[in-house]
């Protein structure tokens, strides 16, 4: 399905909505859609400062919504980030934190073996109770053997690859990374599924579009609630993007990749309006954890006034990008400063579909419905972790860091030895 065809679909659509366009939404069971981005800067929108306008969409999207200028990640890599989301818990405590391959649960390349335990309680599957179909599509990233893949915690569909985008590797000692259609691998990166390192030209971004716009049409044809997390990856170096982007933005390919990102989240809200069903559907819109700048300025983005990026527990590597969108529900042009977290999508998920958190284990995130709905304020601490150690806390306006770091190795080593 190509762009135009994709226009075209949308105004086809909007066209045959106008009919119901003054009919007032009565469903009781929202839609939820989680977009998440992959080593997306908070200085990487113009509505944070950007001057590149790479992201017209994105920024009326906080326009219609809610901008969240204070919002963290749980821990600043993506692994441990996307369990936190997840769970609704603090990495030290779903226990996915390192990138030590020993740990029980640990950041997963191919070499290691780790996933998320079968302890845990993933969003999708506590919304299954209310009937709702689940659908990943792009990166996991929480375990790559079969016991530890989404369909085995909660998602009834998958389209994305278990873990990064990393390669290409030679297949005989080790293989590319698989695509998974549901359970069945269609491909691999590199090869089915391409990405030329040379010139960033893959069509991944564009396919996984299409996913999300299919998967939305058929369950609202079906009348059925669903959740859609959307994890697309092109801003994880090694960066690409389709070919209609590529030399687009004056922020070379990392740029590019940003551009079809947020005309992906544009055709998404744009689809979501012509089937009618936008004032039924939570969108929240953020990232796994700050730009990653030790790529290159070619291949990461900007952290905006903030030090460091990825890997670190500096601003830089926590805050992230965050818009909540709901027309209807959630005022139009708002600003919050909420302190928020990642995790705090779990129970704010949970709320929106009328459902509660678990009451069997401590949930770390906060529903954040007050919030969304009159800006209700909620005093709550940030703590910001690397690893299993907590490297510093924010109380308001206020942040104490109880390890900060030269450019001594040795500190550097001593704080983080991994």
């Amino acid at each position: 399905m190509d762009v135009c065809l994709i226009q075209t679909l949308i105004l086809f659509c909007s066209l045959i909505c106008c009919f119901w366009a003054d009919t007032p939404s009565n469903k009781s069971t929202p839609n939820i859609i989680i977009i998440l981005m992959d080593d997306m800067g908070w200085g990487d929108l113009g509505v944070f400062g950007q001057p590149s306008k790479e992201t017209p969409n994105l920024d009326s999207m906080a326009a219609q919504g809610m901008l969240f200028p204070n919002f963290y990640t749980a821990n600043p890599l993506c692994s441990p980030s996307r369990a936190s989301l997840l769970t609704g818990r603090l990495p030290v405590r779903n226990g996915f934190y390192t990138t030590n391959a020993h740990a029980r649960n640990a950041y997963t390349p191919q070499e290691v073996v780790g996933g998320i335990s079968r302890d845990e309680i993933l969003l999708p599957q506590i919304l299954k109770k209310k009937g709702y179909v689940n659908k990943i599509i792009g990166k996991w990233h929480l375990g790559h053997r079969a016991h530890h893949l989404p369909l085995e915690h909660g998602f009834d569909e998958w389209f994305g690859a278990p873990n990064c985008h990393f390669g290409p590797y030679n297949s005989s000692d080790r293989p590319n990374v698989p695509v998974y259609n549901n359970s069945q691998m269609v491909g691999r990166y590199y090869e089915e599924f391409g990405i030329d390192k040379k010139t960033g030209e893959s069509n991944l971004t564009q396919i996984y579009l299409e996913e999300g716009l299919d998967f939305i049409f058929h369950q609202n044809m079906a009348q059925r609630p669903f959740f859609l997390y959307w994890a697309a990856d092109a801003t994880h170096a090694p960066v690409y993007a389709s070919k209609r982007f590529l030399g687009k933005s004056s922020r070379g390919r990392y740029g590019d990749a940003v551009m079809e990102l947020d005309y992906s989240v544009g055709q998404m809200l744009a689809w979501l309006r012509a089937l009618g069903i936008d004032k039924d559907t939570f969108v929240f819109f953020t990232s796994d954890n700050g730009a990653a700048v030790m790529s290159g300025p070619k291949q990461s983005g900007s952290n905006g006034p903030f030090l460091c990026g990825k890997e670190t527990t500096f601003e830089g590597g926590m805050r992230e990008p965050a818009i909540a969108w709901w027309p209807g529900h959630i005022p139009a042009g708002t600003v919050s400063q909420q302190l928020g977290t990642v995790m705090d999508l779990f129970s704010t998920s949970l709320s929106v579909a009328g459902l509660s958190v678990p009451d069997d284990r401590l949930i770390d995130g906060l529903d954040l419905s007050p919030v969304l709905h009159n800006n209700t304020l909620i005093n709550r601490p940030i703590f910001y972790y690397r690893g299993n150690e907590m490297m510093a806390v924010r109380v308001g306006p206020y942040k104490a860091h109880y390890w900060t770091w030269s450019n001594s190795w040795e500190e550097f080593n001593r704080v983080s030895p991994s």
